[in-house]
């Protein structure tokens, strides 16, 4: 029986050396400044996309990859002989990416394609589909993989917090007022994903060593005294990420913690500064 081949966005923000390891296919969103447009992890990667969103006066806009995106690297597995294909998008609720997907398996007949909503962004995708990609290197069945992809949308927990408010106004999530009054005060958001896979503001909390301490309470609601899965994700400052990391570890058994980079389409809505926190159990029955 041929391996069930798994397929994301650029969104779920999986660097590239475990992309190739696991054999995880990644079609890119865009990432537009004014009239330049670049293909998320692609043409743009983190450095060099923050180091452009600080000097630009124009916050970029994100695109969606087209269903003929999606459509090209189905073709490339049919064509390759794979088995049974798993692609796992971004929230519907935040983009069109998963309707894409959707648009293109009508488009092609001789390849199995399982399109899921992960209804989360970022590592939250990217966790998954790693695991997901495990699974099928050890001959799991898509049935068997599926559900292994449930039970993590399920038990899974993440949080951003978020270093400024500027780019949440940019990008017209807040009022100016409700900017300028929660940088003068030194207000952090902290930000998630409900189960429908919207994007909520969780607390806000002045200031970022007590927003780090409110992420582990948090945590700690629905993990504590289970080992646990780390991974943390940050768009620029890796001490901002070890420090959330550190924290985390004092009051959990850490298994294993993996750090990976916001890419330039979710880092044009949370801005420099952001980190991000995604833990789930470590052993599943």
């Amino acid at each position: 029986m041929s391996q069930v081949r798994i397929v994301t966005d650029s969104t779920a923000d999986i660097p590239q050396e475990l992309r190739e390891k696991y054999g995880i296919e990644m079609v890119p969103l865009k990432v537009i400044f004014g009239s330049e447009s670049y293909r998320d992890g692609v043409d743009m990667g983190p450095d060099e996309f923050y180091a452009k969103l600080v000097a630009s006066n124009v916050l970029p806009t994100t695109s969606q990859p087209s269903p003929v995106d999606f459509l090209d690297t189905f073709k490339k597995l049919a064509e390759a002989g794979d088995g049974p294909v798993i692609s796992l998008q971004l929230s519907s609720a935040v983009s069109g990416t998963y309707q894409s997907a959707l648009l293109a398996k009508t488009m092609i007949d001789d390849l199995d394609v399982t399109v899921v909503d992960s209804k989360s962004a970022s590592y939250g995708i990217g966790l998954i589909a790693v695991e997901a990609a495990q699974a099928a290197r050890q001959g799991k069945s898509k049935e068997e993989i599926l559900a292994l992809i449930a039970q993590l949308r399920k038990e899974m927990r993440l949080y951003f917090l978020v270093d400024t408010l500027e780019y949440l106004q940019k990008g017209g999530r807040i009022g100016k007022a409700a900017a300028l009054v929660g940088s003068l005060l030194n207000i952090k958001p902290i930000l998630s994903l409900s189960d429908e896979g919207e994007v909520y503001s969780v607390e806000k909390v002045r200031g970022q060593k007590k927003a780090m301490n409110r992420i582990l309470e948090l945590l700690k609601q629905d993990l504590s005294g289970r080992p646990i899965q780390l991974s943390i994700a940050y768009t620029t400052g890796r001490e901002t990420a070890d420090e959330l990391c550190s924290l985390i570890s004092e009051h959990f058994e850490v298994v294993s913690v993996h750090y990976t980079h916001i890419g330039p389409v979710i880092g044009t809505h949370v801005g420099p500064g952001t980190v991000a926190a995604f833990a789930a159990p470590a052993s599943r029955p």
